[in-house]
């Protein structure tokens, strides 16, 4: 098993920025793929952006592409999502997801709220 804790989340001004963290312990040698979901009120979870652990390949969201980077420490089994230019419809609970495959969703971690004021 492998556990994640996030950390970060908050109220941000459109226009602002925030920096969410995820440390994970366990059975992190199982992780091949760190990644970020978020799922607004009344919408489904949508993938975010996620990150492979060895090699450290991106891939983004349209979405967020250009504004959001996710990055990780593999000393610190951390990863970072540094989301700039934030937008009101960037609201949303932020999760924290890793697992073997390329969109990971093997483990989750609990979720952290991000408010985007206009």
């Amino acid at each position: 098993q492998v556990q994640l804790v996030e950390s970060g989340g908050g109220l941000a001004q459109a226009g602002g920025s925030l920096r969410l963290s995820c440390a994970a312990s366990g059975r992190t040698f199982t992780i091949n793929y760190m990644g970020w979901f978020r799922q607004a009120p009344g919408k489904e979870r949508e993938f975010v952006a996620r990150i492979r652990w060895f090699g450290g390949s991106t891939s983004y969201a349209d979405s967020v592409k250009g504004r959001f980077t996710i990055s990780r420490d593999v000393a610190k089994n951390t990863e970072y999502l540094q989301m700039n230019s934030l937008k009101p419809e960037d609201t949303a609970v932020y999760y924290c997801a890793a697992g073997r495959g390329a969109l990971p969703q093997d483990y989750w971690g609990q979720g952290t709220q991000v408010t985007v004021s206009s």
